[in-house]
């Protein structure tokens, strides 16, 4: 985070700064530094078991010493698999020398699980402090330092104890959105640097040997809904990262994030079906599945076609299986993807695409009738991490993910994804718009049926600056099924835009 922002304007080459008819290339106007960073950190828990917290947080330079980013925690150790948050996080960085630095870094997030009445969360709100050195090499870096986990609301908390930091620094490069809709060339990815976002949902049957935390085997199948992003590396190689949550099964609160690789072939002489394979590994946990320390393993072939139109359209198979618990589960799902870039040429071979606005933010939602499973009804605030895209000047898709910050729901989750329409800018700075999500939640003692649900809101966005906006919107939340969980709901986001090239 401490090297100097770049400028580009003047990086590009001649041949690169006008189409065929003379329309002037949009240009990337800033490079900012970033890093993906995965910390472990161990603690006591209050029942006296002990576990250890992993976490990937992705982190861009505000500045010179200042970053800030979202990032994901969850247990690894122990038999706590299923302990969840998401969140945000802030760091300060001072330089020491060519190689060392210090960094601070606060990150507040929102979630927990396996709640029992020994171990409780409270509300959800999660607190990290750290104070760690790191040691840069090349482009990567190692870090110990010390830090502490706590639940404010609750009674988990850790004492100050030793923390160990991996990350990888990288560049975070972006047009003006007020470039959108504009033909423009890279010759690198823009953005967050993927290729592919895509929307899953399938079915795992649990095998005999499956049991539940209680030693209960398991009797039926299990609805997954989930996401996933991906970034091509060469021809038909790939990896990426897939976030899922039980949306069927009667194990509500379940969630999972893993990272993957795989490889696919065109055997049938046409380039647009292909079949490969795929390994993940992640965490895992939550819904009464027994995931032990929360570690989960993936393997399975897949069939992709991509289609004339831009879309890709995957089935995906295998087993997940999770090693030091007792969960093992054959899967098949559905994926449709779409596309955000490509593998990066020179840019005098590049034809090319347009710019788009994507927003990454941080959101707060109020929803004040929350029924719960034991007959009450509750007011609960979320606290949740939102990415939208636009795939045309009036069309964006959108996802959040987040957890309860506030209330009584501690380690309740939820993961949703969707569709929106918005004004052209109105009254100089000022959208309007509406959307609708799907998705799966659960956790917390939240009356969510089988986990699927659904949300509609419509909004008002102001452009406080060229790339920070603030919306304010209104909606409902509830259940697909049924009639479980029916309860307005009031959002604060505020987001960070930036131009991304969409061939």
């Amino acid at each position: 985070m401490t090297r100097r922002l770049v400028t580009l304007l003047t990086l590009l080459p001649a041949c690169a700064l006008a189409t065929p008819d003379g329309t002037p290339f949009a240009t990337l106007n800033t490079v900012r530094p970033a890093t993906v960073e995965a910390n472990w950190t161990r603690m006591k828990m209050p029942d006296g078991g002990r576990t250890a917290f992993a976490s990937v947080s992705y982190l861009v330079a505000y500045d010179d010493d200042w970053g800030f980013g979202p990032g994901f925690y969850g247990t690894a150790k122990g038999n706590y698999g299923g302990i969840f948050t998401v969140g945000f996080t802030g760091q300060r960085r001072w330089r020491l020398n060519s190689s060392t630095h210090l960094a601070a870094s606060l990150y507040v997030g929102a979630g927990g699980g396996l709640s029992n009445s020994t171990m409780r969360f409270g509300g959800g709100l999660m607190l990290r402090p750290e104070l760690s050195l790191r040691t840069e090499n090349g482009g990567w870096y190692t870090g110990v330092g010390i830090s502490q986990i706590r639940f404010p609301s609750g009674n988990v908390k850790s004492g100050v104890g030793l923390a160990f930091t991996v990350g990888r620094a990288m560049d975070f490069a972006s047009f003006p959105p007020s470039d959108a809709g504009k033909p423009a060339r890279a010759g690198r990815r823009s953005g967050l640097g993927f290729d592919e976002i895509a929307l899953t949902g399938g079915i795992e049957k649990p095998r005999a040997s499956s049991r539940t935390r209680t030693g209960k085997p398991y009797a039926g199948k299990v609805g997954k809904a989930g996401a996933d992003l991906r970034q091509y590396v060469a021809d038909g190689s790939w990896w990426g990262f897939e976030a899922a949550g039980a949306a069927k099964g009667g194990v509500d609160g379940y969630m999972e994030v893993l990272g993957q690789i795989g490889q696919d072939w065109a055997p049938f002489g046409t380039p647009a079906l292909r079949i490969g394979g795929q390994l993940g590994a992640g965490l895992g946990g939550g819904g009464d599945v027994d995931t032990g320390n929360g570690w989960l393993l993936r393997a399975g072939p897949t069939l992709r076609w991509i289609t004339p139109w831009g879309p890709t359209v995957r089935v995906d198979a295998g087993i997940t299986h999770a090693p030091s618990g007792s969960y093992s589960a054959p899967f098949v799902r559905a994926v449709l993807a779409m596309p955000l870039d490509r593998t990066p040429r020179l840019i005098e071979n590049d034809p090319g695409g347009t710019v788009r606005v994507q927003q990454l933010g941080a959101s707060v939602m109020h929803l004040p009738r929350v029924r719960f499973k034991d007959g009450r009804q509750e007011s609960v605030s979320h606290l949740a991490v939102n990415m939208s895209r636009e795939f045309s000047p009036r069309v964006y898709g959108t996802a959040q993910a987040g957890s309860a910050a506030v209330g009584s729901a501690g380690a309740y989750s939820f993961g949703l994804f969707g569709l929106g329409v918005q004004s052209a800018p109105l009254w100089g700075r000022t959208r309007v718009g509406a959307e609708w999500l799907v998705g799966a939640a659960g956790g917390g003692g939240v009356k969510v049926g089988g986990g699927a649900v659904t949300q509609a809101e419509v909004w008002a966005q102001w452009e406080l600056a060229e790339r920070l906006r603030l919306r304010a919107g209104v909606g409902q939340f509830r259940t697909i099924r049924g009639g479980d969980q029916s309860t307005p709901l009031t959002h604060l986001q505020l987001s960070y835009a930036l131009g991304v090239l969409q061939r």
